[in-house]
C-alpha cells in the first residue's frame, strides 16, 4: 500500500477560520483537505496527517515555540513513517509572521530547504512542492501578519522555480483555493475541499512513477 505523508501547518492540521484568538477548534476529516484527499484516493492509499498549527519552514519561533520550526522534526517523521511513496509538503504561511522580517523569496528559500532534507533522507520516493494560497491581513491575525500581502504575491514564483530546478512535482494551491476573509490565514470548508480534490489529481498522475 503506497504511503503518502503530508507535512504542513494549521491549514492540514484543519484548524477553522478564527474570530478570536482563544478559539481552538479542528475540522472534522471528512472536511479538512486530507480526508477529502484519502476520500478522492480510495483505500489503496495510507495516507498521514503531519499538520501542526504554527509551523515554519525552517525557523524557531521566539513567541510560540523552537518546536514549530519544521526543519528540526521533518526527520523524525519522516523515520517514523518510512518508507514514503510521495511526500506532500505544504508550509510557509508562518513564514509571513511579521517577527520573523522575511522576504518571499526567503519563505520559498525555507521550504526548499524541508525539499532538499525529504530528498536526502532516502526514505522519499517523490515529492509534492505546494504553495500554500497566499496570506491577507484581516481580522484577529492582521497584526500578527502584517505585510503578508506583499510577500505573497511573490512566493508562488519563487516556490514554483525552485521546484524545478529541485526536479519535484509542483502545485499553487492559490490557483485553486484561498484564504478566509475572517482571518486571512485558515480555509474554509470550500477551500479544504477544492484543495483535496486538487492535491488527489496530482497525486494520482504521480502514482505510475511511485508503484
Amino acid at each position: 500500500m503506497p504511503t503518502v505523508l503530508l507535512y504542513g501547518d494549521s491549514n492540514t492540521f484543519g484548524t477553522p477560520p478564527m474570530a478570536s484568538l482563544d478559539e481552538d477548534r479542528r475540522f472534522g476529516r471528512a472536511i479538512r483537505w486530507p480526508g477529502v484527499l484519502a476520500a478522492a484516493l480510495g483505500p489503496g492509499w495510507d495516507v498521514i496527517e503531519e499538520g501542526h498549527p504554527g509551523r515554519t519552514t525552517v525557523h524557531d519561533d521566539p513567541i510560540e515555540g523552537a518546536h514549530r520550526n519544521g526543519l528540526t522534526v521533518l526527520p523524525a517523521i519522516v523515520e517514523s513513517h518510512r518508507p514514503v511513496n510521495i511526500a506532500v509538503l505544504m508550509l510557509g504561511t508562518n513564514d509571513h509572521k511579521q517577527r520573523f522580517s522575511l522576504t518571499g523569496f526567503d519563505i520559498a528559500r525555507g521550504a526548499r530547504r524541508l525539499v532538499e532534507a525529504l530528498q536526502a533522507s532516502g526514505h522519499v520516493r517523490r515529492i509534492l512542492w505546494v504553495c500554500p494560497p497566499p496570506p491577507l491581513e484581516r481580522g484577529v491575525l492582521a497584526e500578527m501578519f502584517q505585510g503578508a500581502e506583499a510577500r505573497g504575491a511573490t512566493v508562488a514564483g519563487h516556490m514554483r522555480a525552485m521546484a524545478a530546478e529541485c526536479g519535484t512535482d509542483f502545485l499553487d494551491a492559490g490557483a485553486v483555493a484561498a484564504v478566509d476573509p475572517l482571518d486571512g490565514v485558515h480555509l474554509n470548508e470550500a477551500a479544504h475541499a477544492a484543495l483535496g480534490a486538487a492535491i488527489a489529481a496530482k497525486i494520482a498522475k504521480m502514482l505510475p512513477a511511485t508503484t
